[in-house]
């Protein structure tokens, strides 16, 4: 169902509009949580970064692309298509969204972002020992405290953790839920199977009856905690969108069972997903189903195209590369309904950050793909 321009609903169709129209003509806040897997480090796994060992950095570079503008990492996939950064950046440059950037647990210090309590980089989810128990609780408490601070409007909260797809898989496995064959990824086709059985080694370690965050722990990322913690704060009193595709379901699937082991219920009609079509109609992947399968909030995405690019790097985007990080969809979405921003718009904007990004690339004489 099209909603407004650009934006169409997938699921909880009702629901979605009440959300959509609650929020319309108001301005967000943007909160990017960024993380880091060593499950990123498998060959394969990604293709969130060049190779495994620039995967490492994949979640620091886009940080350092929201914060400065720029980064010389240049986060972009083996084949040199652009990270979704560009879009996010173009989005909040142009309409002037406040945001912040909290590092949940990158390899090295991020200039300008906001340290969270108890950060830690997350082993490979193969070992069934990702995080200790400890952090994890960490992570989930301070976002459920910062959330709690917000008091009215709402926020967008988008994440950038290179192989999280495949955390998020062996999250929601891990919490019961039958997902096999229906997360993304940022390859043109999904790889089910280097996935699952990645998945299937770590959760052999996970004990009968596990809590939540014993899941996370076991086989989980930093960001997914934290962004729990965040959503389920600031629901109680502001909108919220999560903006990501299956990595965020896997965090609302967090988040419903945290409800019930903590006791803290939140309000359902308050929070959204939101995420490009290029996930949602992902033909190697199955969202709109999960999203029907966790059955409680809605999923939405934006319409937005680049078929029609002066760009073929970007012009990628339409053949299934990348899809899909740092809040893109979800800001996408903003712009449209708190700009009212139809597909003419998106794209000229996205074009001209993507110029930028090109220019500064070339004066610093590193490579970028700019065809």
């Amino acid at each position: 169902m099209l909603l407004f321009p650009c934006v169409k609903a997938y699921t909880r169709l009702a629901l979605a509009q009440q959300w959509c129209e609650r929020v319309q003509g108001s301005q967000p806040l943007f909160l990017a949580c960024l993380g880091f897997t060593q499950t990123a480090l498998v060959p394969g796994i990604s293709a969130a970064g060049a190779t495994p060992a620039l995967r490492r950095y994949t979640a620091f570079a886009d940080g350092e692309v929201l914060l400065q503008g720029y980064s010389p990492r240049l986060p972009t996939s083996p084949d040199g298509y652009p990270s979704p950064v560009v879009i996010s950046r173009a989005i909040l440059t142009q309409l002037g969204i406040p945001y912040q950037v909290f590092d949940c647990g990158l390899p090295d210090p991020l200039p300008g972002a906001i340290p969270v309590s108890g950060k830690a980089v997350a082993h490979c989810l193969s070992t069934g020992r990702a995080l200790p128990l400890e952090q994890v609780s960490s992570l989930w408490q301070e976002g459920y405290e910062r959330g709690s601070k917000a008091t009215s409007g709402y926020w967008v909260i988008g994440e950038c953790v290179a192989g999280g797809t495949t955390t998020a898989l062996a999250l929601l496995l891990g919490l019961g839920w039958g997902a096999e064959g229906m997360v993304n990824s940022s390859h043109p086709v999904c790889n089910h199977a280097q996935k699952l059985a990645l998945v299937r080694q770590g959760l052999t370690h996970l004990p009968p009856g596990a809590s939540a965050l014993e899941v996370v722990a076991a086989v989980g990322d930093p960001m997914q905690p934290f962004v729990a913690g965040l959503a389920m704060g600031a629901a109680q009193q502001a909108r919220v969108l999560l903006a990501g595709g299956t990595q965020m379901l896997a965090v609302v699937a967090l988040m419903m069972r945290l409800g019930m082991e903590q006791g803290i219920p939140w309000p359902v009609e308050n929070v959204a997903v939101g995420t490009t079509r290029w996930v949602a109609e992902d033909p190697s992947g199955n969202t709109v189903a999960l999203a029907q399968m966790l059955g409680i909030v809605p999923l939405l995405a934006t319409r937005l195209s680049l078929r029609n690019s002066r760009y073929p790097a970007l012009q990628a985007y339409e053949r299934g590369h990348v899809k899909e990080g740092v809040g893109a969809g979800g800001l996408a979405i903003t712009a449209s309904l708190y700009a009212r921003w139809g597909q003419a718009e998106l794209l000229a904007t996205i074009e001209r950050s993507y110029e930028r990004l090109v220019l500064q690339a070339a004066s610093n004489g590193a490579m970028v793909n700019p065809s």
